[in-house]
């Protein structure tokens, strides 16, 4: 069955904080932050997870995947305007780690943050996908492929730009096979963490 791709609302967030929260827990840069550390484990799946998912829906796009009412895949966008938002949550993963500074995991997401402000593109304006996720059952049945060529084709109708930072070689190829192409030096992260991937889709 050939999955089908609709955007999210505020009523939804119960089911897509759910769907997320099983499908980033194994997303590389998400798990190298919390490896080693069973509370922020616990704490990613019932606080930081869903807060990721509220926020985004009221701040920007979700964007799901699936078969009736089953959500197979979630995807949270952005539209860019100017670089303050990545500079203001470096600076509140900054907040964070000065309050806790033996902690590893905000070590790991303060590190991630900054590195993430700073390198971000200044080519203004442009939607920005920060993450895209598969439930784990699910995977394998074209539902990411399926919220990237929806989303892709709309904004290329609207003459639009897109960007995001490959984790894996493995979801560069597919963001490759959908229009994106590398453009920019890969963002080497500390502690033995993955190297992000820029790319572009230029529509």
């Amino acid at each position: 069955m050939q999955p089908q791709v609709w955007k999210a609302g505020a009523d939804d967030v119960a089911a897509v904080a759910e769907a997320f929260v099983a499908g980033s827990l194994d997303e590389v840069v998400n798990a190298w932050v919390r490896a080693g550390d069973p509370a922020m484990d616990e704490a990613y799946k019932t606080t930081i997870g869903p807060q990721v998912v509220t926020k985004a829906l009221a701040q920007d796009e979700v964007w799901l995947a699936g078969t009736g009412d089953e959500i197979w895949a979630v995807s949270l966008w952005q539209r860019v305007n100017s670089a303050d938002r990545f500079h203001a949550e470096a600076a509140e993963a900054r907040a964070f780690l000065d309050a806790a500074p033996e902690v590893v995991a905000l070590q790991r997401m303060a590190a991630v943050s900054s590195l993430v402000a700073e390198a971000h593109p200044r080519e203004f304006p442009h939607r920005y996908l920060h993450v895209i996720v598969t439930v784990p059952e699910h995977r394998g049945k074209g539902a990411g492929g399926a919220i990237l060529a929806d989303r892709l084709k709309a904004f290329s109708d609207a003459g639009e730009s897109a960007f995001l930072e490959a984790s894996t070689p493995r979801s560069s190829r597919l963001y490759a096979r959908n229009g994106f192409a590398h453009e920019g030096a890969p963002i080497e992260l500390p502690d033995g963490g993955p190297t992000l991937l820029p790319m572009w889709f230029r529509g």
